[in-house]
């Protein structure tokens, strides 16, 4: 009976670490160490870097900064975090990565919006066209350089909901907006931003 029941407990901790979602086995995904972080996530080392427990993301007006996750999001997920736009005016949550397609969810101080979006983006042009894509959803809400804001993203049941610091919001479907389905979790800026308490939860 003992051997038996650490056979299960050895096949589910085999299932856990082969696991193609970014979630974990406690149902919940955080940044804590550099070691994890590298092999989670796929970045250029000179655009985005893990000091203690805050991501940094440099990137430039002509050549963004992006990372993407190498595990996949579940189905159903939710995100959290704070993020201080250090540099320049954007700062993109790139969801559902799927090959060259995703959903945008971002601030962009030029326009003072928050934004939901269809985005594309070639890892290996900077070109017009090949980066970005057009707005679906958009609020208004003051935005600033040296300031921390707080995003929470939900996923659940084909809805997507984005809110920022728990008073500006935006919601939709993504079925209907014809949005990437699934796939990877990514970041993106145009100039210099900050990340802190990142965490994300599969949902049931």
């Amino acid at each position: 009976m003992r051997i038996k029941s650490i056979a299960v407990s050895a096949v589910a901790l085999i299932a856990i670490s082969c696991s193609t979602t970014i979630s974990t086995a406690n149902k919940e995904y955080k940044i804590t160490k550099v070691s994890k972080f590298k092999s989670d996530w796929d970045f250029n080392s000179k655009e985005w870097l893990l000091q203690k427990d805050t991501l940094i993301g440099i990137g430039g007006p002509m050549h963004w900064g992006v990372i993407e996750s190498k595990k996949q999001l579940p189905k159903n997920y939710e995100i959290d975090f704070k993020v201080n736009m250090i540099k320049e005016s954007l700062f993109e949550v790139m969801l559902n990565i799927d090959k060259e397609k995703y959903i945008r969810a971002y601030l962009y101080q030029i326009d003072q919006n928050i934004v939901i979006g269809q985005g594309v983006y070639s890892k290996n042009s900077d070109e017009y066209g090949k980066r970005g894509g057009p707005t679906l959803f958009k609020k208004p809400m003051k935005l600033e350089n040296n300031k921390w804001y707080a995003v929470k993203i939900r996923v659940a049941n084909n809805q997507l909901y984005f809110s920022v610091n728990n008073e500006t919001f935006l919601e939709c479907s993504i079925v209907k907006s014809k949005l990437s389905p699934q796939g990877k979790l990514g970041f993106l800026t145009n100039g210099e931003a900050k990340i802190i308490d990142l965490k994300i939860k599969s949902l049931k």
